[in-house]
């Protein structure tokens, strides 16, 4: 299954707010935006007319629930309140940055309103967590359990090895198509955010999983499909959901509870910059615009590095 199922995401929702969301959604899909991207404004533009619907507590805002067009400003800052209070700060974040491009696009594209419910609606603090790296071991950990030469190992196998092998994220590494794997130069091609479009060259252990893994998927059926990935059942593509679902149960199966892909990024900026990597090669590889991104990523190897030279230092041990 996609992981943007429009029908799903505003089911029960009123007509009004299922229509401008199917718009937006096209607005978005027009404008090249990925599916993960378009999934997340979508569900956080949902979960607020939900929120309207079933939890505020503001009487009046049943007509909200009903047309965004009716959403004020404390609408948004009782829904932020909520989210931190039933999931997390950073969620909060994420949902603000997400409505703030909903009813933009309601007030540029649509003009159904003449300025925005977020225009004076703070941004949620969050406190900055270092984000867990993955250890050698833990990876191959995960490799042990796909070992084997049926289809399902051998794919699981591969793209692992490409999470590990180059920090992809997951919409770039479901998104690879046949014609982005190039083994005669041992490199695939990732389309990531904003359209850019970036080759990236692989070790040779991921060079001869994905070797091994084409091999059994053009024996399969749905190998015409120009998809990279396969569903083990049914000749379907395996969609970036579908990878999501299979990591959560590889990862559970070996006594890791929430194991997923943005990990393995965290871990390779880790890597690169402990182990003294140019910044801006970095950047190129990941994809990345912005160098506040390289620093957000690799704040676990500076902590590490700091850690590292204040034990060589020593300083106040020798008192």
């Amino acid at each position: 299954m996609p992981l943007l199922d429009l029908e799903r995401l505003t089911d029960g929702l009123s007509p009004t707010w299922t229509g401008y969301l199917r718009d937006w959604d096209r607005s978005l899909r027009s404008g090249n935006y990925p599916e993960t991207t378009r999934y997340n404004y979508i569900l956080a533009a949902a979960q607020l007319a939900r929120y309207l619907a079933e939890h505020s507590p503001d009487p009046e805002a049943s007509a909200a629930s009903e047309d965004p067009a009716e959403v004020t400003k404390a609408h948004i800052e009782a829904f932020q309140s909520w989210m931190i209070e039933t999931r997390s700060a950073a969620t909060a974040v994420n949902k603000h940055k997400a409505l703030q491009q909903f009813f933009k696009w309601l007030m540029l594209d649509e003009a159904e309103i003449d300025r925005s419910p977020l225009e004076r609606v703070r941004l949620p603090k969050a406190p900055t967590k270092l984000v867990p790296v993955i250890d050698d071991e833990v990876t191959t950990q995960l490799l042990g359990a796909c070992k084997g030469k049926d289809f399902l190992s051998l794919r699981d196998e591969a793209i692992i090895r490409l999470f590990c092998n180059t920090g992809a994220r997951l919409s770039e590494v479901a998104g690879l198509t046949l014609e982005d794997v190039d083994l005669k130069t041992e490199s695939v091609v990732f389309h990531g955010k904003g359209a850019k479009v970036r080759r990236v060259r692989v070790g040779a252990r991921t060079a001869r999983a994905l070797s091994r893994y084409l091999r059994a998927r053009a024996k399969r059926k749905g190998a015409e499909l120009p998809a990279l990935w396969l569903a083990d059942r049914g000749g379907r593509p395996l969609h970036a959901n579908g990878i999501k679902i299979r990591l959560k149960r590889l990862g559970k199966a070996a006594g890791l509870a929430g194991l997923h892909a943005h990990q393995w990024r965290h871990t390779y900026a880790h890597q690169w910059k402990l182990a003294g990597g140019d910044t801006g090669d970095l950047m190129l590889l990941l994809g990345w615009s912005s160098d506040a991104m390289p620093r957000h990523y690799g704040a676990s190897a500076a902590a590490e590095r700091a850690q590292q030279t204040q034990v060589r230092m020593g300083i106040g041990d020798n008192v």
